[in-house]
């Protein structure tokens, strides 16, 4: 994996003390304690980048991972999932990172659509999609304990969130959950998404293993505060 550091020769040749702390932290001592595949953990360093507002290094190493780890199309779909979780104020450069290393490369754009849902089916299937991972009495309660002026908030989650873009192809179901719960980590001060999504991964058969290794991964973008925090909410909720 180390060849996910190939694009920061600048940093390199400039400041080489930094550049090989990093390296040999970020690099081999991390990768040593995960469990994640190449490819589970390039999705999450790219959503944590994502979160962390850092596209130079997003950027850096989409170029070196592109179809070695991950294809167009799952960068696509990562970059969509992100939308409603960090919102378009923060994913909005982001797009324009992807279309530039896609140009670089030669891929050609637009890419096939995805989608599985049209303006008739968006909530309906996105309702599934939440109680599949969530449960059925979860999101009723939620439904129910939601105060009527607010109740748009819900419907905004079944459409937009889970049926706009959770339904999608591209990526499977463990992958998305996985992602979220980065981009939440990442995020920090959403503790009570984090615990929610903790579950909702456990549901899927993302193990606690798995999201300690994600962590794992992260760490060297998001720092040890909020690592530590996504950690004691692991915890909790898996012990």
């Amino acid at each position: 994996m180390e060849y996910l550091f190939d694009n920061f020769g600048r940093i390199q040749k400039n400041d080489p003390e930094f550049h090989e702390i990093f390296k040999n932290f970020a690099f081999h001592e991390v990768y040593g304690h995960s469990t994640l595949t190449e490819k589970e953990s390039v999705l999450v360093t790219l959503s944590s980048l994502i979160a962390c507002q850092s596209p130079k290094a997003f950027k850096k190493i989409l170029l070196s991972c592109l179809n070695k780890s991950i294809t167009p199309e799952e960068i696509k779909e990562l970059l969509y999932q992100s939308v409603p979780y960090v919102g378009f104020g923060r994913a909005h450069n982001f797009f324009g990172v992807v279309i530039k290393v896609f140009d670089k490369k030669g891929i050609e754009l637009p890419l096939p659509e995805r989608s599985n849902t049209d303006s008739k089916t968006r909530y309906v299937k996105g309702r599934e999609i939440q109680e599949k991972y969530f449960g059925s009495d979860m999101v009723q309660m939620m439904n129910e304990n939601t105060p009527e002026n607010q109740q748009h908030f819900n419907k905004f989650l079944e459409g937009y969130c889970f049926g706009d873009f959770y339904t999608r192809d591209g990526l499977n179901d463990q992958e998305r959950e996985l992602i979220t719960f980065v981009f939440i980590s990442t995020l920090g001060g959403c503790e009570s998404q984090l615990m929610g999504h903790v579950r909702g991964n456990l549901s899927l058969g993302n193990d606690k293993e798995k999201l300690i290794s994600t962590i794992t991964i992260i760490l060297p973008y998001i720092g040890f505060p909020r690592s530590l925090n996504a950690l004691a909410i692991i915890n909790e909720i898996c012990d």
